[in-house]
C-alpha cells in the first residue's frame, strides 16, 4: 500500500478509539446528568442534522480542491469540541460541542461529515480492482478502534470511586482530544489526492454518461433512505436501551459494545473476501438478511447475556458490510464525481437516521423497548430487496466468469 493510504488508515484509528468510547457511553453520560430519553434523542438528531449540512458542501467541494484541508479542520474541530466537553457539563457548552463533534454517533471511525472527502481520498489511492478488499481493510482497522474505545468506555465505573455521578464520565474526553492530535499528526503527514480529474477527450458521450450516473445515484439516495430509518431507530440509543431494558452500567455494556465492534472487525474482512468470489451486492445481501433476522429477535431476549450475543453478532453482520457498500459507491460514478457520490449516499442516509433517536426516545420514555426493533426491521428489509434489485447488474467486482 502506498504511504498515503497507511496515514489515512492509521488517522481513522486513532478516530475510532474516541468514537468507541462515545457510542457507549455518551447517552449514559446525559442519563447521569439527568437528561431524559427525548432530550437525549433530540440531540442526537440535531447533531445528526448538522452534520447533514456539511457533508452537503464538503464532498462535491473537495472533488475540486482536494481533500486535505476538509480532514484537517475536521480534526481541528473534534479538538476543540472534547475540550469544551471535558471542561464543562453545561449544556450552554456541551450542546455546541456534541452538535459539532457527533458524540455518540459512532461511524466506525470515519470523519463524520467528512466521510465522504475520506472516501473519496481513499478510492483515489485505489484501483477498482483492489477497491473492495481495501476499503474493507479500511473497515475492519476503525472496528478495532472502536472495540478498544468500548473497552475504555468501562473507564468511569473505576473513576467513580473518586469522581462521583457524571463526573467520572469527563476523563473519556481527554481521550478523544488526543485522539484527534493523533489524527491531525497523520494527515498533516499524508499528501493531498489529486484534484477532480476531468473526463478525458475520449469520452464523447459525456451527457450521457452523466445522466446514467445521476440516476443511479438517485436510485441510491431512495434506497439509503430506508436504511437510514433503520440505523436510527436502533442504533444511536443501543447503550441506553440496555440500561433500561436490563438494569445494567457501563461495566456490562461497554465490553458488548467492544465485543460487537471486534465482531465487525473480523466481518470486515470477511466481507472483502466474499465479495471477490460473489461480488459486492450478494455479499452485503448474505451478510445483512441474517443480521436482519438477528434485529428481529434481539429485543425479545429475556436476558441480558441472549442480548448481549445476539447485538454482538447482529453488529458483526450489518457493520462488516460498510467497506464493501462504500466500495460500490465509489464505483457507480468516474472519478471526478465520487466525492459527489459518496456525500449523496451519507446525506440520504444521515437525514433519514436523524429522526431515529428522537422517535426511538419517545417509544422508551413510554415503556415500548421493542417496538423501535420491529420497525427498524421492516425498512432494513425493504432495503435489501431495493439493493439487490437495483445494484446487482451494475457490480463490478461479480467475478469474471459470471
Amino acid at each position: 500500500m502506498r504511504a498515503d493510504l497507511k496515514l489515512l488508515m492509521a488517522a481513522r484509528a486513532f478516530r475510532s478509539v474516541g468514537q468507541g468510547m462515545m457510542v457507549v457511553d455518551f447517552t449514559l453520560y446525559l442519563r447521569a446528568l439527568h437528561w431524559s430519553a427525548p432530550l437525549i434523542g433530540t440531540l442526537l438528531m440535531g447533531g445528526l442534522l448538522a452534520g447533514t449540512v456539511l457533508t452537503m458542501l464538503t464532498g462535491p467541494l473537495s472533488d475540486r480542491i482536494g481533500r486535505r484541508k476538509f480532514l484537517i479542520c475536521y480534526e481541528a474541530a473534534q479538538l476543540l469540541a472534547a475540550a469544551a466537553a471535558m471542561l464543562s457539563s453545561a449544556p450552554a457548552v456541551l450542546v455546541p460541542a456534541a452538535l459539532v463533534a457527533g458524540f455518540g454517533r459512532g461511524g466506525n471511525g470515519a470523519a463524520g461529515p467528512f466521510a465522504p472527502v475520506e472516501q473519496s481520498w481513499l478510492a483515489q489511492l485505489t484501483t477498482a480492482a483492489n477497491r473492495g478488499p481495501l476499503f474493507s481493510i479500511n473497515g475492519a482497522i476503525g472496528s478495532c478502534g472502536m472495540a478498544l474505545g468500548a473497552l475504555l468506555a468501562m473507564l468511569p465505573a473505576f473513576l467513580s470511586h473518586w469522581l462521583p455521578g457524571a463526573l467520572a464520565y469527563r476523563p473519556l474526553f481527554a481521550l478523544v482530544l488526543a485522539g484527534s492530535l493523533g489524527c491531525l499528526l497523520c494527515l498533516w503527514r499524508a499528501g493531498d489526492a489529486p484534484p477532480r480529474e476531468r473526463p478525458g477527450p475520449e469520452e464523447q458521450h459525456e451527457e450521457a454518461m452523466q445522466r446514467q450516473e445521476n440516476r443511479l445515484l438517485l436510485k441510491l439516495a431512495g434506497i439509503n433512505a430506508l436504511n437510514g430509518i433503520g440505523i436510527g431507530l436502533v442504533g444511536p440509543l443501543i447503550s441506553y436501551w440496555f440500561a433500561a431494558r436490563f438494569g445494567v452500567g457501563v461495566e456490562r455494556i461497554g465490553p458488548v459494545m467492544g465485543l460487537g465492534f471486534l465482531t465487525t472487525a473480523g466481518s470486515s474482512l470477511v466481507s472483502g473476501w466474499l465479495a471477490t468470489r460473489v461480488g459486492v451486492v450478494r455479499s452485503v445481501i448474505r451478510m445483512r438478511a441474517l443480521g436482519l433476522l438477528l434485529l428481529f429477535l434481539l429485543p425479545l431476549m429475556p436476558v441480558f447475556w441472549l442480548a448481549a450475543a445476539l447485538h454482538i453478532l447482529r453488529t458483526g453482520l450489518n457493520q462488516g458490510t460498510s467497506g464493501t457498500r462504500q466500495a460500490l459507491n465509489m464505483s457507480l460514478v468516474r472519478a471526478h464525481r465520487r466525492g459527489l457520490a459518496a456525500s449523496l449516499s451519507n446525506i440520504s442516509m444521515q437525514i433519514p437516521r436523524a429522526v431515529g433517536p428522537l422517535a426511538a426516545g419517545v417509544l422508551f420514555h413510554n415503556g415500548l423497548l421493542a417496538l423501535p426493533f420491529f420497525i427498524a426491521g421492516i425498512f432494513q428489509g425493504g432495503y435489501l430487496l431495493l439493493y439487490r434489485k437495483t445494484f446487482l447488474r451494475h457490480d463490478r467486482s461479480v467475478p469474471a466468469r459470471e
